[in-house]
């Protein structure tokens, strides 16, 4: 298959490459970082899109994706499919999928998770929005660079179940952080805390999988100084990207918003910028009730 890749940073230049180690046909293009080996350099998006059967896109959010695909749609032949996988708003993916369907083109939304890991090891797992045939000719390519894909719905379900998932992930990462430092107070042993609600009613995959305490449980970046797997900053983009989901469809989310407020104050008034989101846990170690 002949492939446009639109973005080939930290996520798109592993997944790209993943795709040339299967024999596909991709040509790239991104305003900062280089071609990975065997990808095709174009000179502009519309030139790495033009002839091809799939454009993707990994871009940092919605309006770069609006003015991306601004550019690409009139290089695109008829038929092909334009695929975003970044993480926008879930108004700019339906936006984009409506100015595709105009020009003959059929669209996905498809934001991943997943992380860098995922990306280079090509276990990502895809939240797909749109047609049915655009996500049957794109499947092949999901297969390639992730373990799962799942069609969500319509344009922008894929965004949507991004957004929820994500805001539960901040949500209950806060919560478990809250936990072990309260458990140190009380002078409960960290162990002893996770053997308990590991196997108890407070699991969750922030505790099992991506425990926040340093030597508990599976390793994870709390056990490399809290560098990032997944950065606060960008748990916070996705935080506010719920929040204004919200916002559009009326929806209170009390405990999404009080998440989102939480990593802005640790984000940008303390020291969470590049640190992973599980950092929270030694904010709350150094802060009592007042």
């Amino acid at each position: 298959m002949k492939i446009g890749f639109i973005g080939l940073g930290n996520m798109g230049g592993p997944m790209a490459t993943n795709l040339i180690g299967a024999g596909h046909e991709v040509t790239g293009f991104d305003l900062v970082a280089p071609c990975p080996e065997g990808v095709a350099k174009a000179a502009s998006a519309a030139e790495a899109a033009a002839g091809a059967d799939v454009v993707i896109t990994m871009l940092p959010n919605g309006a770069i994706l609006r003015t991306v695909a601004a550019e690409v749609i009139p290089a695109m032949r008829a038929g092909a499919v334009l695929c975003d996988c970044s993480t926008v708003d879930v108004d700019s993916a339906r936006a984009v999928a409506e100015m595709a369907a105009e020009a003959g083109l059929g669209a996905l939304d498809a934001p991943v998770s997943g992380g860098v890991g995922g990306a280079t090891n090509g276990t990502l797992t895809f939240m797909a929005g749109g047609t049915d045939a655009a996500f049957a000719t794109v499947k092949p390519l999901f297969d390639i660079m992730g373990q799962k894909a799942v069609h969500c719905g319509a344009a922008g379900a894929g965004q949507a179940a991004k957004i929820c998932n994500n805001m539960i992930l901040g949500v209950t990462m806060i919560a478990t952080c809250e936990a072990f430092a309260l458990a140190d107070k009380l002078g409960l042993d960290r162990q002893k805390m996770f053997d308990v609600v590991s196997t108890s009613s407070g699991y969750s995959w922030t505790m099992n999988a991506y425990c926040p305490a340093p030597g508990v449980g599976p390793t994870s970046p709390a056990d490399n100084d809290y560098k990032p797997g997944f950065a606060a900053e960008l748990m916070l983009k996705d935080l506010r990207l719920s929040q204004q989901a919200a916002e559009s469809a009326n929806a209170d989310t009390p405990m999404g918003h009080l998440a989102a407020a939480l990593y802005a104050q640790f984000v940008e008034f303390e020291d969470g910028k590049g640190m992973d989101f599980s950092a929270m846990l030694p904010r709350f170690e150094k802060r009592g009730r007042g």
